[in-house]
Formats: structure tokens, C-alpha cells, sequence
């Protein structure tokens, strides 16, 4: 009885030793009982044949598959597998994994998980799928008896109410797991059929000498004995190979059906259980990550990959709700992918309605930007054209140009958060040409048909209705903050490479200024105003509160009879008359606050532009072709007609206008520097420039402090009451006395900047 009872547990050692023995107390004295080597094949063939038994002889058809022994049978073949393939000593099947695919035991579990008796077999299959997979290290996913299985297992997976979704989970990631240490057999997996199978690139490493080519014997002769030599699927057979119809098109592939590896994970993403969705986010994130030219390209081009992810996103975006308050989404944190998966998620401190929509469609934005970083450029650009195309041009753009002003707010708000969510290149150039289009000419005045929606976003930017301006002028300030040369080109740079607003000097000579610094065209009519008579005293620039602090050494000559750093700076500083100013008033608000903010963001802006290849210098003045004006373009166009308005219009519109042309001006171009922020450049006709729009403001202002008692204490306690020194209180012409606290602060800052990008520029 007692060796009886010691055979039994015998049984349920590890197979981890050639040798089992154990140990039991006998009359109060350990002994230990050596049995000798026990065959391998033999026990996993008597594990095997237990399940098939169960089956045979069970009565109770309702009994749970973990209250049987099968578990733990199937725990004992995977351990004898595992120790097997330890055991080997060359790259050979042992007679254990031998009989597992000669006789087609994967094939028979998967039958037995899918029929689903015992109830909950579909557990353990998955979980012995899963194991052999994970530990099995041998490449395995290339053999016919293995890829079949795993294909109709795949299958089983991510249906709607499924019970088992953790371990569909786990499963799926262990394929992509073992897809990444072995690309070539996507297509097995994947039951893709090609013209002619995934290749290794000549340049194959060393590392993957050793991986099994795609091109295998056909299944029909049979499983052979090594593992890396067993045959192909029949799945990888050519239908009836032709010359195809143009040497430029792929292979004609078969589109996977809705049950592949791609469908079932992109179902497994809306899982409600977190740790469900994140392993199948992860999944993907490693099948789009797989290391090969060729894998990516079999992704791109024959799965349904890309339009999935972006039909997800589509669905993501129908779920914000269009009544949305605005104002809840102006300065909305940018979404990381994994955050719904964390404690810390944003969803849980921002509680408005909707505000869960948001979250998870930016979430997913962001997952879509990762999987564009990390993909080959073939995968990345494909998923990136997609997303144009099912989601930005089918229903952005019409939420875009609607009509309803309500729903534009919503649209253009939500359109930020995109923009300040995107940072894939290949993402980032679908998005962009969507905006703003890809015309490389100069603009042409009332341009409506070249890029109707540009058209549409630029004149918002001067809408009749101030909350969709200011909207809009934020969507513009977070595309200049993106490191993407054709923003600036786009709306500013191709109408200024020429050059046209430069006036050609007498004799045929053209340069940047005249020999001697003289008043601008525009300026001498309002020079001679009363009202600009003694504007600017001769102790005003002598005084600290107006002269730049210069360093130690004297700022030079520029060249070329360029105008000296400290006058353009002083020409800034200068410009708002002195009854205007509030700055000597209140303590910290002087010119020098604004020089590191201009320093940071010019550095910022300088490392966008190193690989644009922008010039150092400006180029020389084009002539503009006969009976033609320069036009600056209609972004600038709006921008200085605001500027323009600046005394009549909102404190946070002009405060956004002023935003979006400080960051225009701190860009490295020395066309945008010298339109933008060199008061002495000798117009042409009918051109215009920042500084000469400063100026008319300027003249519009003197005129109306004439007629306004107290101005200055006026302008004081206004100010006193934006930095929140003094209570608010009713006071009249606020909207003016506003406007003319941003005006000063816009020229403080543009001195800022001018001293930072002229001053590096000479060095």
C-alpha cells in the first residue's frame, strides 16, 4: 500500500530531473525512495490520452474544466515540453514536441476550447497556448500544426460577451511577442495570401541567420523532424500566378477576415476592463513596432490595419458630445494613451459633461501619434493618410465649415487639442496639409479656391463674432508651436521670399534701408501732427526706464549699413507715448521682463529650424511683375487689421493677436525679422509693415487721449486692477484703456525680441 501511494505522487512531480525521487516519513524516519528514469514520451502520451479519457468517460457534463484533472495535465505536458527542449542538445524536435504536431494535439485543444465542454475549456486552452508560446523557445509560429491551431484560436478570440477576454488577452500578446522575435511569419498568422512570400532583406544580421524563412516546403510533405525545417501553411500557395497589370502595384493580397489577430485586438482596446485594454494596446504597439521593412509593408498594404485604427478614432471623435462648453477646452492637458489605465487620470479631476469623451478620443489621438513614431515610415505614412482621409476630410472638415456658430466654437476648440496632441511627423504632415494645403506660390489677394477651408480659418480670425476669432487665433498659435516647416511657409515665409515690400531706391539701387534713417513713408503725415510734436523728449532716451541695458561692450555697427540693435530696440520701447504708459508705475513691469521669455522661445524656434535650411542673410529684392502690389498674405493680412483694431477690440483677443505675432516675429528667418520688426526698412508702395501699423495706432490713440479726462490715473487703475493690486470696479472706456495696456506690453515685448534675434544674429 504504501509504494502504491508513493507511485501516485510520483506522478505528480515536475519533469524537471531525469531522475524523480521523494521523500516521505516512515515510523517517524524520513525515507527516500529512488524510482529509476521515467520515459518522457510515455508520460505524455499517458497525460494526453487522461484528457482524451475524460471525455470518454465523464457522465457530468456541467462539471467546470478547473474542477477536472485536464489542468493539471495539461501543466504536466507543458513541463515535460519545456525540460525537453532544455535537454536537447541540437536544434531537433524531441519525440515529445514530435508527437504533439505529428498527431495534432494543438488542433484537437483548439476543438475542445471552441466546443467549450468541459465549461471553461476555452480558459485553458488559451492558457496552454499561451505557456507553450511563452516557453518554448524555439521558433515554432512557422510550423503548419502550430500556425492552424493558433489562426482558429485567434479566431475564438474578442467576440461580443466573451467570458475569457484576460486570456485572449495574454494570448494575443504572446503571438505579437513572438512575432517580434520572428517577423517573417506575419503572414502565416495573419492567413495572408501573397504573390510571393515575405522575404529576408541581403542585409539579414547575423543575429537572424537563424530565423525560418517564409519560403518553406509545401505542407504535403509533412511535419519534418527539425523545427526550423517544418513546412509552410498552405495558405502561402499562390492563386494562379499572372503578370500583374502595372510593375508599381504590391502583390494582390486577400484581405484577413474580421476574426484576424488586427480585429481581434482593436476589439479587445474597448474592453471595460482596464488591464484588458491596455495589454491589447500594447499588443498592437508591438505588432506596429516589428522591426522589418518588409513586415511594415505587409502591415500597410494588406490588412486593414490603418483604416481600423483610424475608423476607431472616428468612432471616438462621434462621441464627444456638440454641446460641449468651449471654455472647458481651452487649455485642456494633453492626454497620454496609457493615462485611462493609471490612478492619476486627468478623466477623474476633469468633471465637466463630456469631459470622459474627450479623454478617451484624445487618449486615442495620442495612441495613433505613439504607433506613428514608432512604426517604419511605410507603416507610419500609410496610418497617417488614413487618418486624413476616413477622419480629418470626412468629418472634421464638414464640422469645420459649417454654418452654426455654436457648433464652430465646439469644432474649432476640440481642433487645438488635436493639434497640441500631434507630434508624429507623418501625422503632423497629414495634418498640416489639411489645414493649410501645400501651394508653393506667393498668395494671390481674395484667394478663395485654392484651400477653401485655410480660406474659412484665416477670416474667422476676424469674425464678426469675437469668441470665434479669438477660437481661431488659438488654433493658429498652437500650429506655430509644432516643429513643421510648412506653417510657417504656408502662412507667412512664400510671401515674403521675394522680398516685394522692400521700395526700390533712386538710381536702381535697392537695399534693406536709405544711406541716412528716415521717417517711413506711411509715418509722415502723422508726423506732422500736432499730436506728434515732442512725442519723444530728449531725456526720454536717456532715461533707464526706455534705453536698453547694452553689455560691457558696445553693440557695432551691423553690416551692410544695417540700423544698430539698440535703435530698433529703442524705436519699440519708444513708441507708445509717455502719458500712455504704466509701466514706471507699477514695480516689475519693466522691458527687461520680457528679454528671457523671448530668449527661451527664440531657442525653442532656432532648434525647429536647424534642418530647414533657412538662410543667414536676406536674399535680394525680386522685382514684382508689372501693374502688381506686394500683398503679405491673408494671415498677415487679418493679423495686422486686428493689430489695427487693437484700442476697439476685446482684452483677450488682442492679448491672442499680440500672442500669435510674437511667436511669428521670434522665428529665425531674416525676412520675418526684418518685415516684422525693423521700423527703418524703406517700404514699398501701398506695402505695409508691423511697425508701420504700430505707428497708425499710435496716431489714432494721441487723438482719443484728448478727449478722455484723466487718462493716465485712469490707465493706472486699470492696470493695477488686471494684475489684481486693486479691486474691480466700473470705469468708462475700459475697452480702450485695455487695449492700450496690451499695445505697450506688445511693444516691450517685440523690443524683447528684436534685442535677442538681432543682437544672436550679429554673433
Amino acid at each position: 500500500m504504501l509504494y502504491a501511494r508513493l507511485a501516485s505522487l510520483l506522478l505528480r512531480v515536475k519533469y524537471n530531473n531525469c531522475i524523480f525521487s521523494t521523500t516521505s516519513t516512515f515510523l517517524g524516519r524520513n525515507v527516500s525512495y529512488r524510482e529509476p528514469s521515467i520515459n518522457l514520451l510515455e508520460s505524455f502520451v499517458d497525460h494526453w490520452k487522461g484528457i482524451t479519457n475524460y471525455y470518454i468517460e465523464t457522465t457530468d457534463e456541467t462539471k467546470p474544466a478547473k474542477q477536472t484533472d485536464i489542468p493539471w495535465r495539461l501543466k504536466q505536458m507543458l513541463d515535460i515540453l519545456v525540460y525537453e527542449e532544455e535537454q536537447q542538445e541540437s536544434e531537433e524536435t524531441g519525440p515529445c514536441m514530435e508527437y504533439l504536431l505529428q498527431h495534432k494535439l494543438l488542433e484537437t485543444l483548439c476543438t475542445l476550447g471552441k466546443a467549450q465542454y468541459p465549461p471553461g475549456m476555452s480558459q485553458q486552452v488559451l492558457a496552454f497556448f499561451s505557456k507553450l508560446l511563452t516557453q518554448i523557445q524555439q521558433p515554432m509560429l512557422h510550423i503548419i500544426n502550430v500556425h492552424r491551431p493558433v489562426q482558429k484560436l485567434i479566431r475564438l478570440c474578442a467576440h461580443p460577451g466573451s467570458l475569457t477576454e484576460k486570456e485572449e488577452a495574454q494570448f494575443l500578446f504572446v503571438i505579437c511577442s513572438r512575432l517580434k522575435q520572428d517577423p517573417y511569419v506575419l503572414n502565416y498568422i495573419l492567413e495572408i495570401r501573397r504573390d510571393e512570400p515575405i522575404k529576408k532583406s541581403s542585409s539579414t544580421s547575423g543575429d537572424d541567420a537563424g530565423i525560418q524563412s517564409a519560403e518553406a516546403p509545401s505542407p504535403e510533405k509533412g511535419p519534418t523532424s527539425p523545427l526550423r525545417g517544418c513546412p509552410a501553411p498552405d495558405t502561402l500557395q499562390s492563386e494562379q500566378p499572372g503578370p500583374s497589370s502595372s510593375p508599381r502595384q504590391p502583390p494582390n493580397p486577400t484581405c484577413p477576415s474580421n476574426n484576424d489577430l488586427i480585429h481581434a485586438l482593436i476589439h479587445l482596446t474597448k474592453s471595460q476592463k482596464s488591464r484588458v485594454a491596455l495589454k491589447a494596446h500594447e499588443s498592437l504597439s508591438v505588432l506596429v513596432n516589428l522591426p522589418k521593412q518588409e513586415t511594415a509593408a505587409c502591415l500597410a498594404e494588406s490588412t486593414s490595419l490603418c483604416q481600423l485604427l483610424a475608423g476607431r478614432l472616428c468612432e471616438l471623435y462621434s462621441m464627444v458630445p456638440s454641446s460641449l462648453d468651449p471654455t472647458n477646452l481651452h487649455g485642456f492637458p494633453q492626454i497620454h494613451w496609457r493615462d485611462p489605465f493609471s490612478q492619476g487620470c486627468p478623466e477623474k479631476t476633469l468633471t465637466f459633461p463630456g469631459s470622459e469623451h474627450v479623454v478617451a478620443f484624445l487618449g486615442w489621438l495620442d495612441y495613433c501619434d505613439s504607433l506613428a513614431k514608432e512604426a517604419q515610415k511605410v507603416l507610419s505614412v500609410k496610418l497617417a493618410k488614413a487618418i486624413h482621409h476616413q477622419w480629418l476630410l470626412a468629418v472634421v472638415q464638414p464640422q469645420l465649415l459649417q454654418i452654426s456658430e455654436a457648433g464652430i466654437l465646439v469644432t474649432t476648440a476640440l481642433l487645438s487639442c488635436i493639434v497640441r496632441q500631434i507630434g508624429a511627423p507623418a501625422l503632423l504632415d497629414e495634418l498640416v496639409l489639411f489645414l493649410l494645403g501645400e501651394q508653393p506660390q506667393s498668395e494671390l489677394r481674395m484667394d478663395t479656391e485654392s484651400h477653401a477651408l485655410r480660406y474659412q480659418l484665416i477670416e474667422r480670425c476676424d469674425h464678426i463674432s469675437d469668441e470665434i476669432s479669438l477660437s481661431t487665433l488659438r488654433l493658429f498659435d498652437e500650429l506655430l508651436q509644432k516643429p513643421h516647416e510648412g506653417v510657417v511657409f504656408n502662412l507667412v515665409l512664400r510671401n515674403l521670399e521675394h522680398r516685394g515690400y522692400i521700395s526700390a531706391l533712386p538710381g536702381g539701387a535697392e537695399d534693406r534701408h536709405a544711406a541716412d534713417p528716415e521717417p517711413l513713408e506711411e509715418s509722415v503725415e502723422l508726423e506732422e501732427d500736432p499730436f506728434f510734436t515732442d512725442m519723444y523728449p530728449q531725456d526720454e532716451f536717456n532715461s533707464s526706464e526706455q534705453l536698453l541695458s547694452l553689455p560691457p561692450r558696445q553693440v557695432e555697427q551691423r553690416q551692410s549699413g544695417q540700423t544698430r540693435v539698440a535703435d530698433i530696440v529703442n524705436s519699440f520701447l519708444c513708441l507708445v507715448p509717455q502719458e500712455a504708459r504704466t509701466s514706471q508705475h507699477v514695480q516689475g513691469a519693466g522691458y527687461d521682463t520680457y528679454v528671457h521669455d523671448a530668449h527661451e522661445l527664440f531657442k525653442e524656434c532656432t532648434a525647429f529650424s536647424l534642418q530647414w535650411g533657412w538662410p543667414e542673410s536676406p536674399k535680394a529684392p525680386e522685382p514684382l511683375p508689372a501693374g502688381s502690389d506686394f500683398y503679405e498674405g491673408h494671415f498677415l493680412k487679418v493679423l495686422f487689421d486686428r493689430i489695427a483694431g487693437i484700442l476697439e477690440q476685446p482684452y483677450e483677443l488682442n492679448l491672442q493677436v499680440t500672442s500669435v505675432l510674437s511667436r511669428l516675429a521670434v522665428f529665425p528667418h531674416p525676412h520675418l525679422h526684418e518685415y516684422l520688426l525693423d521700423p527703418y526698412i524703406s517700404l514699398a508702395p501701398g506695402s505695409r509693415s508691423l511697425f508701420s501699423v504700430l505707428i497708425r495706432v499710435i496716431g489714432d490713440l494721441m487723438q482719443r487721449i484728448q478727449h478722455i479726462p484723466n487718462f493716465t490715473e485712469r490707465l493706472v487703475h486699470i492696470r493695477k486692477q488686471l494684475m489684481a493690486l486693486e479691486p474691480e470696479t466700473l470705469t468708462d472706456h475700459v475697452t480702450l484703456l485695455k487695449g492700450v495696456i496690451v499695445l505697450e506690453e506688445f511693444c516691450k515685448e517685440l523690443a524683447a525680441i528684436a534685442f535677442v534675434t538681432l543682437s544672436l544674429e550679429e554673433h
